[in-house]
C-alpha cells in the first residue's frame, strides 16, 4: 500500500533521516518507535507532504506521491492525526468533526460519518456542543482521531496519540486504534510508548538517530534484547 524507498531528509544543514526504507501493507497496523528526536514525526511529515524529501521516493497504491501537495495526499486517502492533537479550541466538537470532511469525496458522506464516529466515540456525542478547548486531553485526542476519520482515510497516520495522557486514556486510545483497524483502516502509528504500540502492531520499525535499526513483527521486537534494554528498561 505504502512504500518508502531510501528516504533522506534534512532541515537545512541538519540531516534528520538517512536512507529510510519502510512498507505498510493494506490492513496492517505498522508502528514506528524510537526515542524523542529519532525522526519518527519527520517521517510522517514527509508522507503527508508537509515537508519535501531531500532524496528517495514515496509511493501509495502504486502512485508516486512525491510531487503532490498535502491536500492532494488527503484526497488519495492518506490522513494524519497530528502530534499534540491540534484541534480547533474555539469550535465545538461537531464543528471540529465537520472540518475533517473538507475534501469533496468526504463532504458527500459528512452527516453519515458524523453518526459513525459518534457511535465509536459516545463521549464526543455527549459533548457535541462543547468547545474543543474545554475538554480533557484524552477527550481532545478522541476528537482529533474522530476528525481524521471524517475524511474516509485508507491509511491513517497517527503521531504520538498517547502523548501526555493518563494511563486510563492511554489504554482507551490503544483500544480505539485496534477498533479502527478492525473496521478496515490501515494504520501507520508513531509512538514513544514502545510497549503498548509493539503489542498491537502487526509489524514495526525501530528508528535511532534517523536510521532504521530493526524491523520485524511487533511481538518479536518486544522480546528483542536491544529493544528491551533501550526502550523497556529491562
Amino acid at each position: 500500500m505504502l512504500t518508502i524507498d531510501k528516504l533522506n531528509f534534512s532541515y537545512g544543514d541538519l540531516k534528520v533521516l538517512w536512507d529510510i526504507n519502510l512498507e505498510v501493507h493494506e490492513g496492517e497496523i505498522v508502528t514506528v518507535v524510537g526515542a524523542n528526536g529519532a525522526g519518527k514525526s519527520t517521517t510522517l511529515k514527509n508522507i503527508s507532504r508537509l515537508v519535501k524529501p531531500t532524496s528517495g521516493s514515496i509511493t501509495f497504491q502504486g502512485e508516486d506521491i512525491e510531487k503532490l501537495e498535502s491536500h492532494q495526499v488527503v484526497e488519495r486517502g492518506i490522513v494524519q492525526v497530528p502530534e499534540g492533537r491540534k484541534i480547533f479550541p474555539e469550535m465545538t466538537v461537531l464543528e471540529n468533526l465537520r472540518m475533517g470532511s473538507y475534501i469533496k469525496s468526504a463532504r458527500k458522506a459528512r452527516e453519515a460519518n458524523v453518526e459513525r464516529v459518534f457511535g465509536m466515540f459516545p463521549r464526543l456525542k455527549e459533548r457535541e456542543k462543547q468547545l474543543g478547548g474545554t475538554m480533557s486531553g484524552g477527550e481532545q485526542q478522541m476528537l482529533a482521531i474522530a476528525r481524521g476519520l471524517m475524511a474516509n482515510p485508507k491509511l491513517l497516520l497517527m503521531d504520538e496519540p498517547s502523548l501526555g495522557l493518563s494511563p486510563l486514556f492511554v489504554k482507551i486510545i490503544f483500544e480505539i486504534i485496534q477498533e479502527i483497524n478492525r473496521q478496515g483502516v490501515t494504520i501507520l502509528l508513531v509512538e514513544q510508548n514502545v510497549f503498548q504500540s509493539l503489542k498491537i502492531a502487526h509489524r514495526a520499525y525501530v528508528l535511532e538517530t534517523g536510521r532504521v535499526v530493526l524491523t520485524g513483527e511487533g511481538n518479536d521486537l518486544l522480546s528483542n534484547e536491544h529493544v528491551k534494554k533501550a526502550f523497556l528498561g529491562m
